[in-house]
């Protein structure tokens, strides 16, 4: 059998780096699209900290000088010298708040709370906050006396 050049049907050179130089750039393309979104995430959880590190300074400066009433139905309860604090997330929002005895007023301290536990021992009172992205933070908190 002989073989004719003009039918045979194969890649030329130029085809095949045509070929490997779209597959490099979709490679590079992937490299770059992977570490803008790592850096994203990076940027996200960095946020997430400085929150966090802003909702527990506030709740210390909040809590100087304060006197631990009770933790009742997931609630922290403090006397202060403008009347009792009442500390907690309402059912229904997605907020840690700070509201008066009555939870009437609407001071919204931290976001993005699926939900809290709130316990006390003697005058150590410890807070769990469990977001809604899945992380979960332990706030605790000794007073000088109870009650």
């Amino acid at each position: 059998m002989k073989y004719d050049k003009r039918n045979l049907k194969a890649f030329t050179l130029l085809e095949t780096l045509v070929a490997l130089f779209v597959i490099s750039l979709s490679v590079l393309v992937m490299q770059g699209m992977t570490r803008i979104i790592s850096q994203e995430l990076d940027s996200i959880r960095k946020s997430d900290d400085r929150e966090w590190q802003n909702f527990c300074n506030l709740l210390r400066r909040d809590f100087e000088g304060a006197k631990l009433d009770n933790v009742q139905d997931n609630f922290l309860y403090l006397m202060t010298a403008n009347g009792v604090r009442r500390y907690g997330v309402k059912a229904g929002s997605d907020d840690f708040r700070k509201t008066n005895a009555g939870g009437q007023g609407y001071h919204p301290l931290i976001f993005g709370i699926s939900s809290s536990v709130i316990s006390a021992q003697q005058n150590i009172v410890a807070i769990r906050l469990i977001f809604r992205k899945g992380d979960e933070r332990l706030f605790i908190y000794a007073f000088s006396s109870a009650k």
